[in-house]
């Protein structure tokens, strides 16, 4: 929120805006804001909890690997909004994007949307997973589905929903696109895991299932998972636990980045 900055006058495109918590906060700060999400049940909650605290927010699910759809007047009629160019005067992401970049074929269309959508001298602020984020989770995911699963390497990769990007990666990428890049930085920010809940959600199982889903869709019984999840948690323990007092870290490494839209440019 302080990179991003948010002022009354300004117009804000939240890029995977999950349930809308966060876009509520940025909208009680500017002249409005624009949430998008490809999730339904995220966009249904966005809209039923916080759109009607904030007259000056919307909340529609997108697909966001593919923004530069709603660019095209010809297909306006089929799309619940339609995105101008030159539109915005900043861009906000908050860990959506280690998923929307996960396909390789989108990834610099992605950024050359987010540019033609900025107003000359707006500006994207954001933070996703950075290169090593979760990475004794994402290793022992790969090698348990491996070794115990017996599935491909090659169906592990095209199964695996993260791209987490080095720093000098993200500035390559966003100067390439035609941004001019103020800020990219990586933060080795341990996390602590929820306690486990009586319902089974929460704690280190519960993460697994729900961050590792497209993982665990590899394997057909719905038991083989069951039993991968608990080798995976058994495995990790002694790694990610405190002997302190017993609580679990995950090693989240953020990738925060601020880059402009030079003021010369007026993408049509």
């Amino acid at each position: 929120m302080q990179y991003l900055d948010p002022q009354s006058t300004d117009t804000i495109l939240d890029i995977g805006c999950g349930d809308g918590l966060l876009t509520a906060d940025i909208a009680a700060r500017c002249a409005s804001v624009l949430g998008l999400d490809a999730s339904a049940s995220f966009i249904k909650t966005a809209n039923e909890v916080y759109q009607p605290k904030h007259a000056n927010s919307k909340f529609v699910e997108v697909d966001c690997r593919n923004l530069h759809i709603l660019q095209s007047s010809a297909k306006a009629s089929t799309q619940a909004v339609v995105l101008e160019p030159n539109s915005f005067d900043k861009v906000f992401s908050n860990a959506a994007m280690h998923w929307i970049l996960r396909q390789e074929s989108t990834r610099i269309s992605f950024f050359s949307d987010v540019l033609a959508l900025l107003k000359p001298g707006g500006s994207f602020a954001f933070e996703m997973g950075g290169a090593g984020n979760i990475a004794e989770v994402h290793a022992v995911l790969i090698s348990v589905l491996s070794q115990r699963c017996n599935i491909s390497t090659e169906k592990i990769k095209a199964a695996d929903p993260w791209f987490f990007p080095s720093d000098i990666w993200m500035r390559k990428t966003l100067e390439e696109a035609g941004f001019e890049v103020k800020v990219s930085e990586l933060e080795y920010r341990p996390t602590k895991a929820t306690p486990r809940g009586s319902d089974g959600s929460g704690g280190l199982e519960g993460w697994v299932r729900l961050m590792g889903a497209q993982f665990l869709e590899l394997i057909d019984k719905s038991e083989a998972r069951d039993d991968v999840v608990k080798h995976v948690c058994a495995v990790l323990e002694d790694v990610i636990t405190r002997e302190e007092d017993g609580s679990q870290w995950l090693g989240y490494v953020r990738l925060r980045a601020v880059a402009t839209k030079p003021t010369s440019q007026s993408q049509e």
